[in-house]
């Protein structure tokens, strides 16, 4: 990768423009002319034309888009170009999208194996912009960002009050047997000494949803907790682990606590039959499904 983050001109922090080109970006611009610094080949300001690339990619506007990759790339200022797309990629783009690996593989061509403002490389920077524009836009970790900064902020000037504060995290304050008692499993000082260890995991803090897990996700899963040695479950409790949580409210906890210091008999509540040890008819695979 070009090691834009060396030679990226950025404002000072005075304010003044710090105009360090170059020597790619250096030339004459398509009217002849010496370009100036930060001057693409088309004549306008490397500045502008990556702030219209963002504002392209982030409207879904294509054309634009591959535009200004496309003028970036051949005035010299790829290293520019793929700098800002992977920024665009967290800022701009949807969570989960592809579309960051693939801009990273346009940009390993564009700079590793071909010249980046050479036609090869011109073609990568236009396919990875149109891959942007083309992808979900939105603003969701910049606007998470900005407001759990603000929420902190919020709760700092509010604790030094001694008042509760207006707005809050959206855990709260994260305590066990609230609504986020899962979390409090064998991984947390708090649930080792509450002595939430395999059990207390499997039926609660591993539950995933509201998809749920799939046949074969969920038969491995059965076969998994019956065949341990340690931890003997009932048949309540594997259909908890692999029932999916509720959409509505994915927190929402069982009401056994499944704590390991609790001894667990699948005889003692009369259900023998369910015991694939005690049924004679029956197999582990067939408890399983």
């Amino acid at each position: 990768m070009a090691d834009g983050d060396d030679r990226q001109a950025t404002f000072g922090s005075d304010g003044s423009l710090e105009t360090e080109t170059t020597p790619d970006a250096t030339g004459e611009n398509d009217y002849g002319e010496e370009k100036g610094p930060n001057e693409t080949d088309g004549g306008y300001s490397r500045y502008v034309v990556s702030s219209l690339l963002q504002k392209a990619v982030r409207r879904s506007d294509e054309e634009v888009a591959a535009w200004a990759a496309w003028e970036l790339a051949r005035s010299g200022y790829a290293w520019n170009l793929w700098d800002r797309l992977n920024l665009y990629v967290v800022e701009d783009l949807r969570a989960g999208d592809e579309v960051a690996l693939l801009i990273e593989r346009y940009e390993e061509l564009a700079t590793e194996r071909w010249e980046p403002d050479a036609w090869k490389g011109r073609l990568c920077a236009i396919h990875a912009a149109l891959a942007a524009a083309r992808a979900r836009s939105t603003r969701e970790a910049s606007n998470a960002d900005a407001y759990f900064s603000a929420v902190a902020e919020i709760r700092s000037e509010a604790r030094e009050r001694g008042e509760e504060p207006a707005h809050d995290f959206p855990v709260g304050d994260l305590e066990p047997d609230g609504r986020f008692d899962a979390v409090f499993d064998g991984h947390t000082g708090e649930g080792s000494k509450r002595g939430r260890g395999t059990r207390f995991f499997k039926t609660h803090g591993a539950r995933v949803g509201p998809e749920g897990e799939d046949e074969q996700s969920a038969r491995w899963q059965r076969l998994a907790m019956l065949l341990d040695e340690d931890v003997e479950y009932d048949a309540a409790e594997l259909d908890r682990a692999v029932e999916p949580v509720d959409s509505e409210d994915p927190w929402e906890s069982p009401e056994s606590t499944g704590d390991d210091s609790e001894p667990d008999d699948p005889g003692d509540d009369g259900a023998e039959d369910d015991d694939p040890e005690v049924d004679g008819t029956g197999s582990l695979t067939d408890f399983a499904e």
